[in-house]
């Protein structure tokens, strides 16, 4: 069966809860269009994502790679378009390490376009009234790690996988007291189930174009 590989983050710093964690576990073993969703957390680790997407994106080959994270200070789910190979940090991840512009990857491309059909999904969400934005920064923490190291491997293990990243907002118990926008849990749910299917539709459209 063709697969859907979907990454979240587990809790790092004050952010004890991660609402792209119980999206991605909720998802595991759910089947969406004839694919399999594998629903895998990853820790907010610069050292472990570096060594264990890798490897778990060449054990699974999924046709899809849809990773997904926290934005705390965004009031709508941004599709990011391009990931740098570039790591800055000043609070650290939960190994303490808090690099300075040091690459991801040493003598790799600077950037990698998401291969997802990212506009074609900003455009279904605004559909179904999702506010959702086309981004074209993905940060210099680990959201932009997962997403350039995910890009990377697909390219350099020559997989056959389209991969990016999406960004969704705080859901309301997390803003209480902060001053933040938010968005509940079951819109952002929504909002990935729905950039898997544009996505699959999308592989599905181009296997059809192939074959005429």
């Amino acid at each position: 069966m063709s697969k859907v590989l979907l990454t979240g983050f587990g809790p790092w710093g004050s952010e004890k809860y991660n609402p792209s964690a119980e999206i991605a576990l909720g998802f595991n073993n759910v089947v969406i269009g004839g694919y399999r969703v594998v629903g895998v957390v990853l820790p907010v680790s610069y050292r472990r994502v570096i060594s264990d997407l890798p490897e778990i994106l060449v054990k699974i080959e999924p046709d899809i790679a849809l990773h997904i994270g926290l934005a705390p200070k965004s009031c709508e789910v941004r599709v990011e378009r391009v990931a740098i190979n570039l790591m800055y940090s000043e609070k650290g991840d939960v190994d303490g390490f808090k690099p300075v512009d040091e690459p991801i990857v040493p003598g790799g491309p600077v950037a990698y376009f998401a291969t997802l059909p990212t506009r074609r999904i900003v455009e279904r969400l605004k559909e179904e009234g999702i506010p959702a934005v086309l981004s074209y920064s993905a940060g210099t923490f680990l959201c932009n790690c997962a997403m350039y190291v995910s890009l990377h491997t697909i390219a350099a293990q020559r997989l056959e996988t389209i991969s990016g990243f999406i960004h969704i907002p705080y859901i309301p118990q997390q803003a209480v007291g902060k001053s933040a926008p938010s968005m509940c849990l079951h819109l952002s749910r929504k909002a990935v189930e729905i950039a898997i299917k544009e996505s699959i539709d999308y592989l599905k459209q181009r296997e059809s174009s192939k074959n005429r």
